[in-house]
């Protein structure tokens, strides 16, 4: 299962946009996974994220569920970029929508793109959403669209519930990797990235007692060793994640967005690009642990040079699964559609899989990375057909 099932190519007959779909493996005939919108995603980029969506089903227990991914190279800033999202999904329709076989590919939103504009080409086709021909049928799954739909609107320490799922499930993961290391309270925390994931993660790790003392976006990097205020630095930012400076407080320093490897803390957490962390920064790192928050945001090349430093890390399908745990329980009926219930399913899953990433890694005196591998290697890749079809489970 090293190599993708399915990859589809797209060209954009309006724009030089170009973007793909890659099917990993589906479970069920169902697979699911966002849409990436950048000027830099690649094909290669695409077909590595599906795969992490794979493994990332594997860590939250999805019995029902394989992974895929959408990428679009372009601009999510244009003043198009929404219509050429538009077209992307419009493209893909008979593989996220088919009346003619028993398979589906759900897709959401990913960095570039929101739930919301991909929710609306959806309801343009008459569907919320993307799910088999037999769950279709299925009463647990209409009645989990429906709750998903309601939970949609519900708020969490002033967030949106899907907008504080991943960062949550990161904090929590973090919080269980770095009790385990037994690490002194209070612990210095930078992350990169200041989207939904960063800016929930940041305001559940200050809830949990740690000090954020840096945070970088697109624009800049602010640091103050005494910790952020994040509930202020969130309130500020924009729709693409960037805080405004006019905001901070006056001993707040401000550098470069590149410096935030530099930064003297005790937990690394990236939270933004593939590969932020590599073989020429990888040197610089502070911290004796990283978190990844952002899907693949450590190379070959970097990883290698954190592992001969002793780092130890929490790998990025078991860190945040937080979003994909979230529509799968709920859609399921795994369990109750509350919010309140949906976080602590999170919390639950994301430090029982932390605690047996570091018991086996300590167990084999393995690195994480290589030991999460093995724990979490999909197994199934189900070749649509009859025979392939959704089974309702249930977890209540």
């Amino acid at each position: 299962m090293e190599k993708p099932y399915l990859v589809i190519e797209w060209n954009d007959t309006e724009t030089d946009a170009t973007g793909w779909l890659v099917i990993h493996n589906f479970v069920k005939g169902y697979t699911s996974g966002g849409i990436r919108m950048h000027p830099q995603v690649t094909r290669q980029e695409v077909e590595h994220l599906a795969k992490t969506m794979a493994y990332k089903y594997v860590a939250s227990e999805s019995t029902t569920t394989g992974g895929c991914k959408g990428g679009i190279a372009y601009d999510y800033k244009a003043s198009d970029a929404k219509e050429v999202l538009r077209r992307f999904v419009i493209a893909m329709m008979p593989y996220i929508n088919s009346d003619t076989t028993d398979v589906s590919a759900s897709l959401g939103e990913d960095l570039g793109t929101s739930y919301h504009d991909v929710l609306n080409v959806f309801k343009e086709f008459d569907f919320d959403l993307p799910i088999t021909k037999s769950m279709k049928q299925d009463e647990t799954v209409q009645k989990g669209i429906n709750d998903y739909n309601e939970l949609l609107k519900t708020k969490i320490d002033g967030l949106f519930l899907d907008h504080a799922v991943t960062g949550y499930g990161v904090a929590f993961s973090a919080d269980e990797a770095w009790n385990l290391k037994g690490g002194n309270t209070n612990a210095r925390v930078v992350i990169q990235g200041f989207g939904s994931v960063g800016a929930s993660c940041a305001l559940k790790l200050e809830q949990l007692g740690y000090k954020i003392v840096g945070i970088s976006d697109a624009n800049l990097l602010v640091t103050c060793p005494e910790g952020l205020d994040v509930n202020k630095l969130i309130e500020s930012k924009n729709e693409y994640g960037e805080m405004d400076q006019a905001s901070f407080e006056p001993h707040y320093v401000v550098q470069s967005n590149s410096e935030w490897l530099d930064v003297d803390c005790d937990i690394v957490i990236p939270a933004a690009l593939e590969n932020a962390v590599n073989g020429e920064n990888a040197h610089k790192i502070k911290g004796d642990l990283v978190v990844e928050a952002a899907n693949n945001p450590v190379s070959k090349e970097g990883d290698d040079m954190l592992r001969e430093k002793g780092v130890d890390i929490v790998n990025d399908f078991i860190a945040n699964l937080g979003s994909i745990r979230f529509y799968d329980a709920i859609l399921f009926g795994l369990i109750e559609p509350e919010t309140q219930a949906v976080i602590d399913d999170i919390d639950t899953l994301c430090r029982k899989n932390v605690r047996k990433l570091f018991s086996e890694a300590a167990k084999k005196q393995a690195y994480q990375r290589n030991i999460a591998k093995q724990l979490f290697k999909p197994s199934v890749s189900d070749t649509p057909g009859p025979e392939k079809k959704y089974a309702a489970v249930s977890g209540k």
